[in-house]
């Protein structure tokens, strides 16, 4: 495969803040007061650019599961209803029932009053015409999505709705916007779909819990993937990329912890030679990431050693797919000195000289 997908980590914890987290579904950005909103056992709690709780979104707001912030509001689903809140005064705005809803779950927007909103049971989408919040206009567009649907976004960019099954093998599915008409995109070898979200630039990132938790990074087509790899998935749900700051924020709802991906660019970017493996930057430090390209399918070893051939440190093991792949190095404990770091699936085996300030 001829390309590269240039990632980095900003300086974002990526951490626990568990101390107010708890039963995490679903986060939202908030670019005019650069906070991300985070559901947090039915409320809303506020999480700073820094990725540090700073107290609840108001005394009343609710969230289950999906969110989307549009126009100044914050659109939530609560049971069986979608209900908005501002978010300058946190005040509910709308409580819209969905009838015949039995599990909203969950939710896109395209930015200009349209929502729509997946029913994990039912297997259908809903469209919800919120320009007036006081006669909001509530239509099923697709009555069958086939596979159970998750998380699911708007691309504008080509008029359609994309979105994740749950189950095993997992789909990527669309729905033209024009006919209201559900293909597939991709069938995965995943199991478990949970969030997808797409960056500025055509890619689409998706969540997924089985076989490990992890988040896939798909061009515009499908056509190309990519394994993001940070510490501390666990169960990762509802995501959102904030487009203002390049960020993917992931709620882990297991761990009931929030993991941040910075990217300095999202543009896939085509190359003609690829290096076995690649440490960026080298001296390590918070922002570092392993980059390599597997082969083959299998398990595989990141190892740290020491110049006499001592193991260090175990980085990852676990069964990996045969594509590119970035491991964040982020929360590294080690000492100042040189290492090998060594990647070790099968007969494949790729090494780089790294160091530690």
């Amino acid at each position: 495969m001829k390309y590269v997908l240039i990632f980095f980590m900003l300086g974002f914890p990526i951490g626990v803040i568990a101390q107010q987290l708890t039963n995490i579904e679903s986060v939202e950005y908030d670019p005019v007061q650069s906070r991300f909103l985070v559901s947090n056992g039915n409320r809303v709690i506020e999480v700073d650019g820094d990725g540090q709780p700073v107290g609840y979104f108001g005394t009343a707001p609710r969230a289950d599961f999906g969110m989307e912030v549009m126009d100044g509001k914050l659109f939530t689903i609560v049971s069986s209803s979608v209900r908005a809140y501002d978010l300058a005064t946190s005040l509910q705005v709308m409580n819209t029932p969905v009838s015949g809803a039995q599990f909203l779950n969950g939710m896109a927007s395209d930015g200009n009053g349209r929502i729509w909103v997946t029913d994990f049971t039912a297997k259908k989408i809903y469209e919800l015409d919120v320009s007036d919040l006081n006669s909001p206009v509530v239509t099923e567009v697709v009555s069958s999505t086939g596979q159970t649907p998750n998380g699911v976004t708007y691309d504008g960019a080509n008029n359609r709705l994309v979105f994740v099954t749950w189950g095993a093998q997992a789909r990527i599915k669309q729905v033209d916007l024009t006919t209201y008409e559900v293909s597939d995109l991709l069938l995965t070898s995943l199991t478990n779909m949970d969030g997808i979200d797409h960056d500025g630039e055509g890619n689409f990132y998706t969540s997924s819990w089985q076989p490990t938790p992890r988040i896939m990074r798909f061009s515009e087509e499908f056509t190309v993937e990519e394994q993001l790899t940070a510490p501390g998935l666990s169960s990762p749900a509802d995501i959102c990329y904030a487009m203002e700051i390049d960020t993917l924020a992931i709620p882990n709802s297991s761990s009931s912890t929030v993991t941040f991906l910075g990217f300095s660019s999202a543009s896939v970017v085509d190359r003609s030679i690829t290096p076995d493996l690649v440490c960026h930057p080298n001296p390590i430090t918070e922002s570092s990431y392993l980059e390599f390209m597997l082969p083959q399918s299998g398990l595989t070893r990141i190892v740290l050693t020491d110049p006499a051939g001592r193991e260090v440190m175990v980085i990852l093991e676990e069964n990996l797919s045969a594509i590119r792949h970035k491991i964040a190095l982020t929360g590294l404990a080690i000492r100042p000195g040189v290492y090998i770091c060594t990647v070790r699936q099968g007969s494949y085996v790729a090494s780089v000289r790294v160091s530690k300030t």
